[in-house]
């Protein structure tokens, strides 16, 4: 590969090893970061400042639909540190380049409760509070304490604590007027010492009591999320996915029961006054399960996700999530919202 004058930005770098749908795409300009200082390096390059760009972590919840025509900002700061602990909790700062589910095994290994429930996610540590990440009935937001971030234009750094990250449901400040805005460095964490453990969501409850842990410890809580995920989800190096490809929708309680009065059999889960309609169910009853277009396809045994059997394009599974939205929205009157960045 040809380097232009930074020689730590490389020209041409095809996308398909960093982005878990498998797309064939291409980052014209390609340049990785480790530590704080390289990102202050890089914005005195003439390829930061005339480029569009885009901060790339581990590729687990994005579709490209075409070329990336700028600069591709690859997160890999590592580390794992422990600033303060006592006997009831510790807290930990992970370096955003972490990968997620290493860091919910460090956790967990050394009896640090919180992140059990949030096993075998994939990604890294510093998108997760972009997302807010969550599954079985917890979210980021319950063990957050703060993320370092550094402003791209700017160059200051800022330390953004849980009030300011705005979250929602699988939301933040970062998807919305802070969008593509910062680089985030640092994610700092407050587990417990003494686990209450959240198990009334889904079949978690069931599979526990299947596997004879009638007393669970986050440890076992762990074994059994990874065992109902890898049971459900398609492997991303075998079939390409992003996981979840739509949030699930969230309603009132009066659109909910006029939803439930034409739908009697529709599922449902309690979302604080609101409530939470599984997405994989509304795209099921429309008969998009195991549904192929192509190489663009919907999994056989979960609705929600969007595979990539070999060959699809961005614009493939593009084109099928738009005819699943649209049926949804046809046969419910509910819009079912992407998790996936659409770049």
């Amino acid at each position: 590969m040809s380097r232009t004058p930074a020689t730590f930005i490389r020209e041409g770098v095809s996308l398909k090893p960093f982005n878990s749908f498998q797309i064939e795409a291409e980052a014209a300009l390609w340049t990785e970061i480790t530590a704080e200082p390289d990102l202050l390096r890089l914005q005195d390059t003439a390829a930061f400042q005339q480029q569009p760009r885009f901060v790339l972590g581990g590729g687990s919840n994005i579709l490209f639909t075409q070329n990336f025509p700028g600069l591709i900002i690859k997160v890999r700061i590592p580390g794992v540190t422990v600033l303060s602990e006592d006997d009831h909790e510790v807290v930990v700062r992970a370096g955003a380049g972490v990968n997620w589910d290493e860091l919910v095994r460090y956790a967990t290994d050394r009896g640090w409760a919180g992140l059990e429930n949030l096993s075998m996610i994939p990604g890294e540590t510093g998108a997760a509070p972009i997302q807010n990440i969550g599954a079985y009935g917890v979210e980021l937001e319950s063990v957050f304490v703060s993320l370092d971030a550094i402003h791209l234009e700017s160059g200051d750094k800022t330390v953004f604590d849980r009030e300011m990250c705005r979250f929602g449901y699988r939301d933040s400040i970062f998807k919305k007027e802070h969008k593509g805005k910062y680089l985030i460095t640092s994610v700092t964490l407050r587990l417990s010492k003494r686990p209450q453990l959240r198990l009334e969501y889904g079949n978690l409850k069931a599979v526990l009591d299947a596997d004879g842990a009638r007393n669970p410890d986050i440890r076992d809580v762990s074994r059994a999320v990874r065992k109902i995920r890898a049971s459900k989800l398609p492997d991303p190096a075998a079939t390409g996915n992003a996981g979840s490809f739509f949030k699930n929708p969230v309603l009132t309680a009066d659109r909910f029961h006029e939803l439930s009065e034409r739908h009697p059999t529709v599922p449902s889960f309690p979302a604080g006054n609101q409530v939470k309609v599984p997405a994989a169910w509304l795209i099921d009853q429309c008969g998009f399960k195991g549904k192929r277009i192509g190489d663009a396809g919907v999994h056989e045994h979960h609705a929600l996700i969007l595979v990539n059997h070999g060959n699809a394009t961005g614009r493939d599974l593009l084109d099928l999530a738009d005819a699943i939205r649209t049926e949804v929205q046809e046969r419910f009157g509910i819009t079912l919202v992407p998790e996936v960045n659409i770049v």
